[in-house]
């Protein structure tokens, strides 16, 4: 039987209060779900550029709907104990869409939703690649509507920032002291070059901080010591499947065998376990009296 949502919700609690840094698996579907679980992992991240990628073979260019994306999340969450972290990206609009985002994705199940301070979808005209924040008062407004929203106070609302890629550690602290200052329980930094980033982040905002794709060079021990308590890993998962299926659907172009894949895929045990093989045989025998 599957954890409740408030149950997923104080594990993860639980990771930020602590005093380790963790990543989370990568998911997209309920599949790769239930596959990260299988290995082990607590915590999983669903984010807006993997589901315009799996929804619509579409670019992270906020075309997938609140309706899409939070579709996507019951699915996952209908067959998986993670806790799962997303990003709203800046919450689908205004303070009061914000606020639509956050019931919508805690009804879905989620442990955790970040909230971005880009300035979203990009403008008419914006240069290509020119990075534009709201202002830090519209996005103060913003975290303090979602902590409104919310029902179960074990929901963690994550302020996401990139002011540092765009304005500086100065800004970036200003933002993470504001963010905490109107509610938020973690402050998502991107763009982090050095630990002196995180730590100042964190000592601003007095919350653990998630940093978003943090240099190599930087280990999650010494992230740890200075506040962060979750560093994302970017979605090489999704990139090895579509490797993955390109090569089989080259090999079958081609003239190949299913034989000759054998060792390179899952066993069909592997992918009955997967997809409740056993449990649905039970239920067909209880309900349909299929022997």
């Amino acid at each position: 039987m599957l954890m409740n949502h408030n149950e997923r919700r104080k594990r993860l609690r639980r990771v930020f209060n602590g005093s380790s840094c963790v990543s989370p698996a990568s998911v997209y579907d309920p599949l790769s779900a239930r596959l990260a679980q299988t290995v082990g992992f607590e915590i999983g991240i669903f984010s807006g550029s993997l589901a315009c990628a799996t929804t619509l073979a579409a670019p992270d260019l906020n075309l997938v709907t609140l309706t899409e994306f939070a579709e996507q999340v019951r699915r996952i969450m209908r067959v998986s104990d993670l806790s799962l972290v997303v990003d709203a990206d800046n919450g689908h609009g205004n303070a009061l869409n914000t606020m639509r985002t956050i019931e919508e994705l805690e009804f879905a199940g989620v442990s955790l939703i970040s909230i971005e301070d880009l300035a979203l979808p990009m403008r008419f005209s914006q240069p290509e690649g020119a990075t534009e924040l709201v202002s830090l008062e519209e996005m103060a407004g913003k975290i303090k509507a979602a902590v409104r929203a919310r029902q179960d106070d074990d929901l963690m609302i994550a302020g996401r920032t990139a002011a540092l890629t765009c304005e500086g550690r100065p800004s970036a602290v200003a933002r993470a002291r504001a963010y905490a200052h109107a509610g938020a329980d973690a402050i998502f930094l991107v763009g982090a070059k050095t630990l002196d980033d995180i730590e100042a982040v964190h000592r601003a905002a007095g919350l653990p901080v998630i940093v978003g794709l943090g240099p190599p060079a930087l280990s999650r021990k010494d992230m740890a010591a200075r506040g962060a308590r979750m560093l994302t890993q970017g979605h090489q998962p999704l990139a090895a499947a579509v490797n993955a299926l390109r090569e089989t659907y080259e090999h079958f172009l081609g003239g190949g065998s299913p034989a000759e894949l054998e060792k390179k895929i899952a066993s069909r045990e592997q992918m009955e376990q997967l997809v409740f093989c056993d449990e649905y045989r039970q239920r067909q025998r209880q309900y349909l009296h299929v022997e």
